[in-house]
């Protein structure tokens, strides 16, 4: 199965990191996290990737095509008949990556219609953000596609509030106080982590301002055809300096939920068939009403209908 990542924002929100380099490429823990995230998939199962480039893309073009060299050891023959022997491969990693330059300035919604030669007709295909990290497991979540039938699965996942929340009687004393809480239970964002039937890509244009998370989700919503699977374990986008900051702390400390491949994790071996969820366990989430989605933008787990204010980005 093919894993879409978006690459070409520029990121304006992260500019002392994003000036001289798509936001993909920013680092974590001395690697971007683009790495991090396809480490995710790859560790999963998901191998094959499709790079949806824009900003600065021959920045991420350069890294893969130096990936070996720069990361393992080889051995160089000069003279007439060179050649580079790479002795072993990188961290276990054996990935098919195709990268597309999807334009500079387009949305994303086209960005994802540009790269559709580079998919297998009839088959679904996962898609997400290249600055968000989870500790998903994707497995359950494609299961969990499979199970309602729906052209799309947004992943919904709880946000984490960035100021300390208070709790005061009525003398005014503190009752309660909880550092950066998550938000409340029922509440919930769209953190990326799409699993797209290839029938979806009909609702997306080419034209450079077709914005993945306006028209396109909301005629899904209109047509009962978006489903949210709801994850409650970690999620982080990397948008600000600061979470830029926090997730490179994070990573100093070993406190790395996302890197499963690291960690005790979620993933299926290539021999075990993934598994079906049922509705009981993993309840279908499904979004109606007229809703304006991308992520980081609010997303009730009731079926609602009142519309969300959204960012414009380019990712």
């Amino acid at each position: 199965m093919k894993v879409v990542i978006l690459c070409g924002g520029e990121g304006a929100r992260l500019r002392q990191e994003t000036e001289f380099r798509p936001k993909p490429m920013v680092e974590i823990g001395g690697k971007p996290i683009l790495w991090h995230i396809m480490k995710l998939y790859a560790h999963q199962g998901f191998c094959d990737f499709v790079l949806c480039l824009g900003y600065q893309a021959w920045k991420i073009k350069e890294y893969f095509l130096n990936y070996q060299a720069m990361n393992c050891d080889f051995t160089v023959r000069t003279g007439r008949d060179r050649a580079i022997d790479v002795h072993g491969v990188h961290g276990g990693e054996d990935w098919q990556v195709t990268l597309a330059d999807t334009g500079e300035h387009s949305m994303t919604g086209a960005r994802v219609r540009r790269i559709q030669r580079y998919l297998l007709p009839g088959e679904d295909f996962m898609l997400t953000y290249g600055d968000g990290l989870a500790d998903i497991n994707l497995a359950d979540l494609l299961a969990f596609h499979r199970t309602h039938g729906k052209l799309v699965t947004l992943t919904a996942v709880h946000s984490v509030g960035r100021f300390g929340e208070v709790e005061s009687d009525e003398r005014n004393l503190v009752r309660t106080f909880v550092e950066k809480p998550r938000k409340h239970e029922r509440s919930r964002i769209a953190g990326g982590f799409f699993v797209c039937k290839y029938e979806f890509l009909d609702h997306l244009s080419e034209e450079a301002d077709c914005v993945l998370e306006r028209e396109p989700m909301e005629r899904l919503v209109r047509e009962g055809q978006l489903a949210a699977y709801p994850h409650d374990g970690y999620w982080q986008c990397m948008d600000t300096h600061r979470e830029w900051l926090a997730l490179n702390e994070q990573w100093n400390r070993s406190d790395v939920p996302w890197a499963v491949w690291r960690n005790p994790s979620p993933s299926t071996p290539d021999d075990e068939p993934i598994r079906s969820v049922s509705r009981d366990r993993v309840p279908c989430l499904p979004v109606r009403g007229r809703t304006q989605l991308e992520q980081g933008t609010d997303l009730p787990t009731a079926p609602f209908g009142a519309e969300k204010a959204v960012r414009k980005q380019r990712v």
